[in-house]
């Protein structure tokens, strides 16, 4: 879906946990997530981290829309390298 969005010149970011098939599809903007089932949060997280977590993450997709790529792009979110392994 990212894709033909794309095709009209409408920017997409896509969080996923599935970079490597992302890429492999063609999706433009690629913004790493946490996990399969959760890639924006953990719902093992206290409520008030998870939600900070979750919003940070998507301001950080969003600044994504501004960049202009050439090309599948992988973007890895800073706040990922502030969480705790997740555990399931």
């Amino acid at each position: 879906m990212s894709k033909e969005f794309d095709r009209v010149q409408l920017p997409v970011a896509l969080v996923t946990a599935m970079a490597p098939m992302a890429k492999m599809l063609s999706a433009n903007r690629i913004v790493l997530g946490v996990a399969i089932p959760y890639p924006c949060g953990d719902p093992h997280f206290p409520e008030g981290e998870d939600f900070r977590f979750r919003k940070e993450l998507v301001r950080e997709a969003l600044k994504t829309l501004e960049t202009e790529v050439q090309g599948p792009t992988i973007f890895e979110p800073k706040v990922l390298k502030t969480m705790p392994a997740v555990t399931f």
